[in-house]
């Protein structure tokens, strides 16, 4: 086995079973049993758990926010003055890249419980660790709302953001729940695309009204 199949192995293990069961209750060794791997190629790859838990958010936050920075770049070479809808709109596209495949659907949605994760399991390291290496791409983002609305406060923003965040995570991460719950309560079918397109709008109304 490669390296490169190595470090794959681990973080698909760890991903999956910090998903399942939880950062905290998810062991080093439980890791290595569903990777097939020793606990030497753990510690020579990541070094630490903590390390591991960051490398798992880097692998999708990375080329994640790479993209979304070239089309927030795209939307405003083609109009100069977004509103906060089209950014919303730009991180759904981004978002939903490739998730017609089902291996990319399944790991948007594991991110997504993850991310929930990292917020009701005290993860300071974790916060630490994205405001090192995302702050730029996030401030963009406060930056559009904050221009759509100078008079919100920063506490204002600060509620407003976490409360979308929120309503985000639970939506992608129990999206197959909602969509079977739409079917079986409304007898409507919805694509991933068309819960997002209920999503927008709605976050975007929280997010831009007035105090």
């Amino acid at each position: 086995m490669s390296q490169a199949d190595t470090v794959t192995r681990i973080l698909d293990s760890a991903e999956q079973l910090f998903a399942e069961k939880g950062f905290a209750e998810t062991s080093l060794r439980m890791i290595t049993t569903r990777a097939k791997v020793n606990l030497a190629a753990v510690n020579y790859h990541f070094g630490s758990k903590k390390d591991l838990i960051q490398a798992i958010f880097a692998r999708f936050l990375t080329p994640f926010t790479q993209k979304l920075d070239k089309e927030l770049d795209l939307v405003i070479a083609q109009k100069t003055d977004p509103n906060f809808q089209d950014v919303l709109g730009v991180l759904a596209k981004t978002m939903l890249t490739g998730v017609e495949s089902n291996d990319a659907y399944n790991k948007l949605s594991v991110f997504m419980r993850l991310l929930g994760l990292a917020y009701t399991q005290a993860q300071g390291h974790l916060r630490r660790f994205l405001n090192e290496n995302y702050a730029h791409t996030y401030s963009r983002f406060i930056g559009y709302l904050k221009q759509a609305h100078p008079g919100l406060s920063s506490e204002e923003i600060f509620w407003r953001i976490h409360f979308a965040i929120g309503a985000a995570v639970f939506t992608m991460s129990s999206i197959e729940v909602l969509r079977n719950m739409a079917y079986s309560d409304i007898g409507k079918k919805s694509s991933v695309e068309e819960v997002m397109q209920q999503l927008i709008p709605f976050l975007a109304a929280a997010l831009e009204q007035e105090s």
